[in-house]
């Protein structure tokens, strides 16, 4: 039947105009283009992921429909060249846009991002923030460090970034920041230590005697709250406290 010939309102009329509309590629919403334009100073065109974001035929929906998520996990960032510590992390992809978007949708995806793609969100954050190097420890031998930042200049600082993807019922206790700390005293030339995680510290870590004297300035302490609207402000181009 010609859907002019379905009264509007009528049951089924939204699936029969679904289900006769061509498979088209849903796109992000400008700020993601804007955003990522600038993050490669090389000017080297960011890859940009044939994902399976695409209106379903048949599918009732009034929004476009969730990313194939572990489709987008296979580029979040551009790697670079191996240097002593691990490989550099040249550009941002714009997956790494798309995942903060599904984020922001629906919460639970953090929990499906595996340990060590969350490594790499963390490190694409670095370089979106515009530090100038930008390095991804490898998965073993990382010597408690996951990333490492570099910003160059005049008020030069190096930062390590300890990334735990938690589920929400394993809380990081006390011996794991202490742990960094132990990090952050053998690495002379780290100005200050992150430990990241996507889910809560265990209570009383801020009070605790062997902690406390270095937080703020040489730690903080991101749990999955305070993480998320760090990643959200630098994805938004909006300044972020790093």
């Amino acid at each position: 039947m010609p859907e002019d010939d379905i009264p509007p309102g009528a049951p089924g009329r939204r699936r029969w105009f679904a289900a006769i509309q061509p498979r088209t590629p849903w796109m992000p919403p400008p700020h993601v283009f804007q955003r990522a334009r600038h993050l490669d100073a090389g000017g080297t065109p960011l890859p940009l992921l044939a994902t399976k974001m695409q209106l379903t035929p048949g599918k009732i929906t009034d929004a476009a429909p969730s990313a194939d998520v572990s489709l987008l996990l296979q580029t979040i960032v551009t790697r670079g060249e191996r240097v002593s510590d691990g490989t550099i992390i040249e550009a941002v992809s714009l997956p790494w846009f798309y995942i903060l978007e599904e984020i922001k949708k629906n919460p639970k995806v953090v929990f499906e991002i595996p340990p060590e793609k969350w490594e790499e969100i963390v490190a694409g954050a670095y370089k979106a923030a515009k530090y100038d190097e930008v390095i991804l420890t490898p998965r073993s031998g990382d010597r408690g460090r996951d990333v490492i930042a570099v910003r160059k200049g005049l008020f030069s600082v190096r930062i390590i970034d300890q990334v735990k993807r938690f589920n929400p019922s394993l809380l990081v206790d006390a011996n794991d920041v202490r742990a960094l700390l132990g990090v952050l005293q053998a690495d002379q030339n780290a100005s200050k230590a992150y430990l990241s995680t996507t889910s809560d510290f265990a209570p009383g870590i801020a009070s605790d005697p062997f902690i406390k004297p270095f937080m703020p300035y040489r730690l903080e302490l991101l749990n999955g709250e305070n993480l998320l609207a760090k990643l959200h402000a630098i994805a938004d181009g909006k300044d972020a406290e790093n």
